[in-house]
């Protein structure tokens, strides 16, 4: 009997870590389809919420549907209508909904659905409108369409949840006073709203690469800017960004272990790199140089193209790289770029160089920071700095990935 209740248990466990990941890879779509549906954000996001608390009761029990996100989708549209109907209020809404063949009129029988397309990326555009500020933008979107929670988001942007929290709801108060209409610009109005769109494709690729998990979310940040692409084929930035995370993915296979542990570039098996993925990039790397405008996105693929060149960590070209950084933080002047370049240089110039550069910056409450110091300060046999360094990372780390990783190398460090 003790047997079956630990196997029910861990049947159980499984079952709420898949709710987790659905939630995470589908939340978003499933948003952005009920805004189109029924015009509210609130009610869309609350009805999604709701949905996923029938999952977590449900689901153990009669287990996981064979199209989830469908499954989510129809249940969130049912929940809202019904929440609207208990209020007595918004009615002509209401049959115009119930009469659309977006809403079932047999929920019993009727298949499960799924997003249509073309949703996300509305939403994407309607949560970069220019009258919300620059960071309502990306913090919205991050919200409501990369499936993060309001404190990760607030991590994102390092600020306090409750902060974050006013910030949100601001945001979507100022979308509805406002009408702001739910759809992709006109051709005309695409530039104007195009440097937050892509800011929060790229946030929403990184918020699936924590982790072995998250093909899905980064998947649908790739679709999402092919989709930019096509709209916008003259625009070099957005090619940029494609080319950058086509090269990023390209190295997804060798930057875990076997047991879920991250793997240093340098220390990745690049047989394992997805060679398709990689030439993709870099043709468009090619394409963007030819082109000779330069951007923050560009470069930065331009970078990750030069170490998809390099057959093995040794013949990396870090010369070249250093330049692309110099170049990059010409036109982005920020303390992340110029960490990054100071690794670079470390590669060139040797260590006692690179961690004059990184003392410079003002990224104390940065993890990398410190954990950048630490592997300086190694390289001096610093041990002891070093240690202090890799403390403080351990400390400031944003997920258990990269905890786990700083505290192999501070275990490392401690028996050498």
């Amino acid at each position: 009997m003790g047997r079956t209740q630990s196997g029910d248990a861990d049947t159980n466990e499984i079952t709420l870590a898949a709710i987790g990941r659905t939630f995470r890879e589908e939340s978003g779509r499933s948003v952005a389809t009920l805004i189109r549906v029924f015009g509210d954000i609130d009610i869309a996001e609350d009805a999604v919420q709701e949905a996923f608390t029938v999952a977590l009761r449900r689901w153990p029990v009669e287990g996981r549907p064979a199209n989830p996100g469908g499954w989510i989708t129809t249940t969130a549209r049912r929940r809202a209508i019904d929440r609207l109907r208990r209020a007595s209020r918004e009615q002509e809404l209401l049959r115009t909904i119930t009469a659309s063949p977006v809403a079932s009129p047999d929920p019993a029988t009727s298949p499960e659905t799924g997003p249509l397309p073309d949703d996300s990326l509305r939403l994407i555009f309607t949560c970069c409108h220019p009258a919300l500020s620059a960071e309502a933008q990306v913090a919205l979107t991050l919200r409501l369409l990369g499936g993060l929670s309001t404190g990760e988001v607030a991590r994102a942007f390092l600020v306090a949840e409750a902060t974050m929290a006013q910030r949100l709801v601001r945001a979507k108060r100022k979308i509805k006073a406002a009408g702001i209409p739910y759809r992709v610009p006109d051709p005309e109005d695409l530039p104007t709203r195009l440097r937050p769109v892509l800011s929060v494709l790229y946030l929403i690729y990184n918020a699936g690469a924590d982790g072995p998990g998250g093909a899905d979310l980064r998947s649908e940040a790739i679709r999402l800017t092919r989709a930019v692409a096509a709209l916008m084929p003259a625009e070099e930035e957005v090619a940029g960004l494609l080319a950058l995370m086509l090269l990023l993915e390209a190295r997804r296979p060798a930057r875990f272990d076997t047991g879920g542990a991250l793997v240093l570039l340098g220390d990745q098996d690049r047989g394992l790199w997805n060679r398709s993925l990689a030439e993709e990039g870099q043709a468009i790397v090619r394409a963007c140089l030819q082109r000779d405008r330069p951007g923050p996105y560009q470069l930065q693929a331009a970078i990750n193209a030069v170490h998809a060149d390099a057959s093995e960590a040794e013949a990396t070209d870090w010369r070249q790289i250093v330049a692309l950084y110099s170049q990059l933080l010409a036109i982005a002047p920020t303390p992340i770029v110029a960490l990054n370049r100071a690794i670079a240089v470390g590669e060139v110039e040797g260590p006692a160089p690179a961690l004059a550069l990184v003392d410079a910056l003002p990224l104390d409450h940065y993890h990398l920071f410190h954990a950048t110091r630490a592997a300086l300060l190694r390289r001096l046999t610093r041990t002891e700095e070093a240690v202090a360094a890799y403390t403080e990372a351990v400390v400031l780390a944003p997920s258990d990935t990269d905890r786990r990783f700083l505290e192999d190398q501070l275990a490392a460090l401690r028996k050498s």
